[in-house]
């Protein structure tokens, strides 16, 4: 049984700032780390779809995103950097309105400076899938949303049609 829910589109604590975690509050964050894990297995089940999740999104405002591609990952205070000029458009989808797709613009490229579960600092150089992936992930650490980077009116289609 999870501690948090994922929150939905129109919950405010959605659009809020996300705080800096320290490395003393690691331990105490383990339950929501498992939470993160959990909620995004149960995702994946229901959808086929969902390659990581933000704490703000089960009502945790701390910098945190738990990813797992070939394996879990845990990404702290992350920082973005060298974002490309070049863009690219994407259908992007969220685990806070799971039904619905939104045609967004990301950056081609980026990097990322972050804290891993030991504490020690990292930088991956981003492009393809994992580059729109972490922009999207830490927009939500900064209270954005994908449906506010819409192209256009245009740009929203429900998943299942």
């Amino acid at each position: 049984m999870f501690l948090k829910k994922v929150l939905k589109l129109g919950n405010p604590v959605l659009h809020e700032v996300s705080l800096p975690v320290e490395k003393d509050e690691l331990p105490l964050l383990q339950p929501v780390i498992r939470d993160l894990h959990d909620i995004l297995f149960e995702f994946r089940a229901k959808y086929n779809a969902g390659r990581a999740i933000a704490a703000p999104q089960i009502g945790v405002l701390k910098r945190l995103i738990y990813l797992n591609i070939d394996k879990p990952f845990v990404i702290i205070n992350p920082e973005l950097s060298d974002l490309s000029p070049e863009m690219v458009e994407i259908w992007d989808d969220c685990l806070c309105f799971p039904d619905l797709l939104v045609r967004v613009k990301r950056h081609k490229t980026c990097t990322i400076r972050f804290y891993d579960m030991n504490w020690q600092r990292q930088e991956w150089q981003l492009s393809g899938d994992l580059s729109e992936l972490l922009q999207h992930e830490c927009d939500h650490l900064n209270g954005i949303l994908a449906t506010q980077r819409a192209i256009d009116d245009k740009s929203f289609r429900w998943r299942r049609e």
